[in-house]
């Protein structure tokens, strides 16, 4: 059948990011804890802030539930503090994301093949994220969000990918039919194995070749899927 839509994945397929929790630093984030007479120094900051994300990462890819940054933020101040302030758990996660962002960075012509791609399907991105507005707001940014029919997180559904969940989902919100669906990915489990498990055709962002997938499905870059959105 002929393919109408194509949903993309975020993180890592229409931008580069760092995953690190500690590399990008947070010397804002740990200043706000401090004038909230947190005690801990930096390194024991960023040590407790990775132990209390990682457990909540191993539950996540255990259920597929995902969780939020308000969550991670509630978790940590918990163990920080032993209460969890609603104002200090908002303005943890605002600084903590701006700083975040410093690992997050455009991929050179992403936006620009959106616009070209606009012009023959219809589009979408379905991303797992802990934050919806982080997503919504790198995609305005860039300037592609009205390109978009549709935006779906995980952190909004409740559920992450590889969940066959998350992928039916955006497909029913399109009204389309899986099979005239392409999701384009960067990661095997999540991308690939979650949008093939759901009925979508799927390509992988693959250059060093290390997924056990079929080289039709293969790309060397974003900007490979042109070439191959044309035999679709």
């Amino acid at each position: 059948m002929t393919v109408t839509h194509v949903l993309f994945d975020f993180f890592g397929t229409l931008v580069a990011y760092s995953p690190s929790r500690t590399e990008q630093g947070y010397p804002r984030s740990h200043a706000l804890l401090r004038a909230a007479e947190c005690r801990l120094d930096y390194d024991a900051f960023l040590a407790l802030w990775s132990e209390v994300s990682d457990a909540l990462e191993v539950e996540a890819e255990r259920t597929h539930r995902e969780f939020s940054m308000r969550e991670l933020a509630d978790a940590f101040l918990l163990r920080a503090l032993g209460t969890s302030p609603p104002a200090l758990a908002e303005a943890l996660v605002t600084t903590y994301l701006a700083e975040w962002n410093a690992g997050v960075r455009d991929l050179d012509g992403a936006a620009a093949l959106l616009q070209r791609l606009a012009g023959r399907f219809t589009l979408g991105v379905v991303s797992n994220t802990n934050d919806a507005d982080l997503v919504r707001g790198h995609l305005d940014r860039m300037g592609v969000r009205p390109l978009l029919a549709r935006v779906v997180t995980s952190v909004e559904l409740g559920v992450r990918k590889p969940s066959p969940a998350i992928f039916a989902h955006a497909v029913q919100a399109l009204g389309a039919a899986p099979e005239r669906c392409v999701y384009v990915g960067d990661t095997y489990d999540a991308d690939y194995r979650g949008a093939t498990g759901a009925g979508l055709l799927a390509f992988l962002i693959d250059p060093r070749a290390r997924a056990p997938i079929p080289e039709a499905h293969r790309l060397e870059s974003l900007l490979a899927f042109e070439e191959r959105s044309h035999s679709l």
